[in-house]
């Protein structure tokens, strides 16, 4: 298939809580772009660089359970920093559709709504991390909350963040809620349907809008 340009990088991520698929999703939709023969990368955080991956590894591992709610925010705006640098910057200036699963709305959810951290100090963070970067797009799949843990303990045993109390999880399904009402043109909120199929088929819908506003071929 022709490779098709874009009038200038666009910058698509993925949110949602514990379970919700939001991994499967960010990853088909990578797939299905290459094949439509936009170039594209996917990339995910915290990870995405050698760095990031480090400090994943910190933030996830169970046997850090007395991890500060402070350290836990600066690892996360971090890593953030990293990939911006690193990963994403790089690939929108040429002109790259950047599909990346998680970004500051999780830190503002999570670390904001979660753990009840100054969000006034959170959004500046972010803003400092990212150098003021936003995505043109942000999906955030909705899924309840007790369910999402359930079917993410399923595949790997839980990491530490799921090992958080259900009502911890609540309010960050909560913030996310919040934050979709916040910001509507850029947040888009989908619940997640029982097939896969079906709930893809509302991710597109949005991709598809946002891909054609800056596509060359149109």
């Amino acid at each position: 298939m022709a490779k098709k340009g874009l009038r200038k990088g666009i910058f698509i991520t993925f949110e949602g809580v514990e379970g919700c698929g939001k991994s499967t999703h960010a990853r088909l939709i990578y797939r299905y772009l290459k094949r439509c023969g936009y170039p594209c990368i996917y990339t995910k955080e915290p990870g995405g660089t050698k760095v990031g991956r480090m400090i994943r590894q910190i933030l996830l591992s169970p046997k850090n359970a007395k991890l500060d709610d402070m350290t836990e925010f600066f690892l996360f705006e971090a890593s953030r920093s990293q990939i911006v640098s690193e990963v994403v910057t790089p690939a929108l200036k040429k002109k790259n559709v950047v599909i990346c699963d998680r970004f500051f709305d999780a830190t503002m959810a999570y670390q904001g709504y979660g753990n009840g951290l100054d969000k006034g100090i959170i959004d500046k963070m972010n803003r400092l991390a990212t150098g003021g970067l936003k995505p043109h797009l942000t999906i955030v799949l909705d899924i309840d909350s007790k369910k999402g843990l359930y079917r993410a303990s399923r595949k790997n045993g839980k990491d530490r963040m799921e090992r958080k109390a259900v009502s911890y999880h609540k309010r960050v399904r909560r913030g996310y809620a919040a934050i979709a009402r916040k910001d509507p043109r850029r947040v888009k909120l989908i619940a997640t349907r029982k097939k896969t199929s079906e709930t893809q088929k509302l991710v597109k819908r949005e991709i598809t809008n946002v891909i054609s506003r800056y596509s060359i071929s149109g």
